[in-house]
């Protein structure tokens, strides 16, 4: 134990040495100032004050937008439809983008939906017909249960059915009225007596990817409408003395289509209702304008390269020592320079995470960007986890150092195989299948740490690198590392001697 103590005491004598205490410095600095100046050069254009963006029943930043027929429901009750028909139209669909089309994109909804209110962010249950993943039972933004496939037309409707037994709401589903299969059950807890049942449609945009660079693309999203049509509207439970309401949940009718040829909103003619909206209900992405925490992290490749040549040099210096002193390195000395280089390596991301990411996320809502909330336990992951996936590339980084015994080799190995594919697949530019793949294999999988983006299946979003979407779970990832650097750094042990002779 003494003798490791030495070791130690004797390798963190040798670390700090006024450069490479000073490039550690940096590469803080880096991760800060470049984060705060992003954070601070964002802000918000609105017409007035800035809405402020609704969040659900735990917190979450959400979309609430669709167009409401709607009464009261009591605490038991239910509502019943049959939908004949759903359409919609695309603005500037791919490939051209210079026509308006009829259609549906794959998650336009249109169907019935029991709500606490009509304010947006309210707990909700809705089930459904979407353009293109048939029957869906949805709740509370973040809930998705898949019910049959298919669409619907006048030959072959969809029957709906939403029953409210207190605080548990029940989604059935039928193709002819008489012989139902439940979807799903949804628990909303605290729902007052007397809640909102009704017929809604929304629909969100059409992602279109534009290509860019060697094969990567970038994300434009574009209007679109979305309506159902319904007949045999039967509720059970609801105010005989109260009636029928047309509304919107968050913004209707504010764009030159709604306003110049189909409008959002319900329509009654012949026994019929046509509900036409537009918007989405569900969780916030980052196309909708929500900035990820991790966002600010555009120092953080900046800081990785000095790491990567700060750890590097630290084991190559050793090979400069006069042979006659003995051998320049033993294992118990290596052992002990990757432990000093992975606990300087660490502080320095702790510490410049812990500042950058709070710091940064607080200026950007200060700002009027909206920021997604992460949990505690997310957000610390992303700080410790980043902060360790940064001194695993310092081990890496030593071992090869080890390895080989030229900086200036060891430096090129390890910037190619793990700044380089961080910092490329952080950009639009190579295509999304070959950007993954390094994302799994190269160390630089280690870094899907710092994702606090959550890749939910009803929302419309391209999950690509360039986005923040890693291909590998946190836990994968730095699994990946660590195993390069576990690898590495045994080889560069098992050339070495067990002690000085």
């Amino acid at each position: 134990m003494l003798k490791t103590h030495e070791h130690l005491r004797r390798e963190w004598t040798r670390f700090r040495r006024p450069g490479r205490l000073v490039a550690m410095v940096l590469a803080a600095l880096a991760v800060i100032a470049l984060g705060l100046v992003y954070a601070y050069g964002n802000h918000a254009s609105c017409d007035g004050p800035c809405p402020v963006d609704p969040t659900g029943p735990d917190g979450t930043l959400v979309n609430d937008q669709f167009s409401f027929m709607h009464r009261d429901l009591g605490r038991d009750g239910s509502i019943t439809v049959r939908l004949t028909s759903m359409t919609g139209t695309i603005t500037y669909p791919p490939p051209n983008h210079d026509t308006i089309v009829p259609g549906l994109v794959p998650w336009a909804k249109a169907g019935i939906i029991i709500k606490d209110g009509v304010r947006p962010g309210s707990s909700y249950a809705a089930l459904m017909l979407t353009g293109g993943h048939g029957v869906r039972m949805q709740h509370d933004y973040l809930h998705d249960v898949a019910g049959s496939g298919g669409g619907v037309s006048a030959r072959s409707p969809r029957w709906l059915r939403l029953t409210r037994a207190g605080d548990e709401i029940t989604g059935q589903e039928s193709a002819d009225g008489e012989r139902w299969v439940t979807v799903g059950k949804a628990t909303l807890p605290a729902l007052p007596a007397t809640v909102q049942v009704g017929l809604f449609a929304t629909s969100p945009g059409d992602l279109t990817l534009v290509p860019a660079g060697l094969g990567g693309a970038t994300e434009q999203v574009r209007f679109t409408q979305a309506g159902g049509t319904f007949d045999h509207v039967t509720v059970t439970g609801a105010d005989a003395a109260g009636g029928w309401k047309d509304e919107t949940v968050g913004e209707a009718n504010r764009t030159d289509w709604e306003k110049q040829f189909i409008r959002s909103g319900a329509v009654q003619k012949n026994g019929t209702i046509t509900v036409t909206g537009v918007g989405d209900i569900g969780p916030v992405g980052a196309e909708d304008g929500a900035r990820p925490v991790e966002r600010t992290l555009g120092g953080l490749a900046l800081a990785l390269l000095v790491v990567l040549v700060v750890a590097v040099r630290f084991a190559t210096t050793a090979y400069r020592r006069d042979p006659e002193d003995g051998p320049p390195v033993t294992r118990a000395e290596l052992a002990s320079k990757a432990v000093v280089v992975a606990a300087v390596t660490f502080v320095t991301g702790l510490v410049s995470l812990g500042v950058v990411i709070p710091v940064g996320a607080n200026v950007l809502k200060g700002n009027g960007i909206p920021v997604l909330e992460v949990s505690a336990f997310t957000g610390a992951r992303v700080v410790a986890g980043t902060a360790l996936a940064l001194a695993l590339c310092a081990v890496l980084a030593l071992a090869l150092g080890a390895l080989l015994r030229r900086a200036w080799i060891a430096i090129a190995v390890v910037v190619l195989t793990v700044a380089v594919p961080y910092a490329v697949t952080s950009l639009p530019l190579l295509a999304d299948t070959v950007a993954q793949w390094l994302l799994r294999l190269t160390p630089a999988a280690g870094f899907a740490t710092q994702q606090s983006l959550v890749a939910y299946p009803q929302v419309v979003a391209h999950h690509a690198p360039s986005t923040g979407y890693f291909p590998l779970p946190w836990w994968a990832g730095l699994a990946v590392l660590g195993a390069y650097a576990a690898v590495f750094l045994t080889l560069a042990l098992k050339r070495l001697p067990h002690r000085e002779e």
